[in-house]
C-alpha cells in the first residue's frame, strides 16, 4: 500500500481508543473445513464433489475476533502449512501492522517464488484482520475504504448440470429467480457445448449469457469455437487458451468479435497489469483471495480502471464467509461488472447462519453490522470439520 494513501494514513493514525479496543494479536486459530457440493461439479476437464477451506479466526487480547477463511485451488494441506508458519508473525502485534507482518511472513515463507500459493493464504488472514478492525470501529468494512459507491452488486445465475435437459432446467430456475446474467461451463467437446449454449440461449431469451471454458482450447480451437458460439450472442468467453500465455489470449481476442474475459490468467498485481498493457482482455475476472488481500484486490481494480477494463468478481469453491466479504469490496468499486460470481450456494451447507446471502433478482444490497457483519453456524463449522477430518483419514 502506498503511504502517502488516504487509507494509509488513517490505519497510522489510528485513534488510541480505537488501538485500545482493538488490542494486539493474541492467538490465531485455523479450522480445515470440507465442503460439500448439492450436485456434481461440472467444467472443462473436471468433476468435483466438494473442496477444501481453511476457518480463520484472529482473536487480540481485548477480546475481539475477526474471521474470514482461506479458499485454495491448491492442496489445503499446503495453504494450511503455510498459515501455521505464518502466524507467529502477527501474534503480538497490533492488526494495524498487518502490511509489515504480510510482507514479513512472505520473505520469511520464501513466497516471492510462489505469489499465488501466497496470495490465498495469505489473503484469509489479512481479511480476518479487516473484520476485527471493523468491530472495534463500529463500522462495515467497507465504510472503512471510504464507503458504498453503489447500493447494490448484480451477482449472475451459474447453471449446474451435465446434459442440456439439466441444464435448460437450471436457467428456468434462474430465469424466474430474476437473474439477468447466466453462466455456463463450456470446454467440454465441440457437439456438448453447442447443443447446451443453443438449448439454455433458447430458455433464457435475451438475457446475458456468459461462457467459461477453463482454459480448454488452444488458440486454433478457441478461434475456431467461438466463431461456432457466436450465433448464440454470449457476452464473454472467459478463459479460453491456457492462463500461462497471454499472447495466446491476445491472439484469439484479435481474431474474434465475441468480448474476452480473462481469469485463470489473472492472479497477482503483476498479472493484471500485463493483462491491461498487452490489451489481452476486454474484461478483468480475480477475486481478493487471487489478488493477496482487499488492499490488493483494490490495487488491481485501480490497474484495471485506468485502463477502461472492467471487473469482475471471480467466485471460487468458498462458504458464504467470501461471498460477504467480496460483497464488501465490491460495493466500494467503480469498474464492476453486473453478473458479478457468488458459489457458496452450491454447498450443501453453508456456514454462514446470517445474513441471508440469497440474492433477490440477481442483487445483494448493503450489509449492515461491524466488520464483515455475518454470524456463523457453529454447528455447520463443526459438521464441515469433521467432514475434512475423515476425508484426510481416508487418505492416510
Amino acid at each position: 500500500m502506498d503511504a502517502s494513501s488516504p487509507l494509509a494514513g488513517a490505519l497510522a493514525q489510528a485513534p488510541s481508543s480505537l488501538r485500545g479496543t482493538l488490542g494486539k494479536i493474541a492467538q490465531i486459530r485455523l479450522t480445515p473445513l470440507g465442503l460439500r457440493f448439492q450436485v456434481p461439479y461440472h467444467w472443462a476437464g473436471r468433476l468435483d464433489l466438494g473442496a477444501s477451506a481453511v476457518l480463520i479466526e484472529v482473536k487480540t487480547d481485548q477480546g475481539l475476533v475477526g474471521i474470514a477463511e482461506a479458499a485454495p485451488d491448491f492442496d489445503v494441506s499446503a495453504v494450511l502449512g503455510l498459515l501455521q508458519s505464518a502466524a507467529p508473525q502477527f501474534v503480538g502485534q497490533s492488526p494495524f501492522a498487518m502490511q509489515e507482518c504480510l510482507a514479513l511472513a512472505r520473505l520469511r515463507g520464501g513466497l516471492s517464488s510462489s505469489p499465488r500459493l501466497g496470495n490465498v493464504a495469505l489473503a484469509g488472514l489479512e481479511m480476518a484482520l479487516w473484520d476485527a478492525i471493523g468491530k472495534a470501529a463500529g463500522a462495515p468494512v467497507y465504510e472503512l475504504f471510504g464507503g458504498a459507491c453503489r447500493e447494490t452488486v448484480d451477482y449472475f445465475g451459474f447453471l449446474q448440470g451435465d446434459t442440456a435437459e439439466e441444464l435448460v432446467a437450471d436457467a428456468q430456475r434462474m430465469v424466474v429467480a430474476g437473474y439477468t446474467v447466466i453462466y455456463m461451463k463450456v470446454g467440454r467437446g465441440e457437439a456438448l457445448d453447442l447443443a447446451n449454449v443453443a438449448a439454455v440461449r433458447e430458455v433464457i431469451g435475451d438475457r446475458c449469457l456468459r461462457l467459461d471454458a477453463n482454459e480448454a482450447w488452444d488458440t486454433y480451437s478457441a478461434i475456431r469455437m467461438i466463431k461456432k458460439l457466436e450465433p448464440f450472442d454470449p457476452d464473454w468467453i472467459e478463459q479460453p487458451t491456457p492462463a500461462h500465455s497471454l499472447a495466446a489470449l491476445r491472439q484469439v481476442k484479435e481474431a474474434v468479435s465475441v468480448a474476452l474475459a480473462a481469469d485463470q490468467a489473472a492472479y497477482t498485481t503483476n498479472d493484471v497489469y500485463e493483462i491491461c498493457r498487452q490489451r489481452a482482455a476486454d474484461a478483468i475476472v480475480i477475486s481478493p483471495h487471487e489478488a493477496g488481500g482487499l488492499l490488493a484486490f483494490r490495487k488491481v481494480a485501480a490497474i484495471a480502471e485506468a485502463a477502461g477494463v472492467p471487473l469482475c468478481l471471480h467466485g471460487r469453491f468458498v462458504t458464504g464467509i467470501t461471498d460477504l466479504i467480496q460483497h464488501h469490496a465490491a460495493l466500494t468499486l467503480r469498474n464492476l461488472t453486473d453478473g458479478n460470481q457468488i458459489m457458496h450456494q452450491l454447498l450443501v451447507r453453508d456456514i454462514v447462519a446470517r445474513p441471508d446471502l440469497t440474492p433477490q433478482a440477481g442483487k445483494l444490497g448493503l450489509v449492515e453490522g461491524p466488520g464483515f457483519g455475518f454470524e456463523l453456524d457453529w454447528d455447520a463449522v463443526g459438521q464441515a470439520a469433521e467432514i475434512y477430518r475423515e476425508a484426510l483419514s481416508r487418505d492416510r
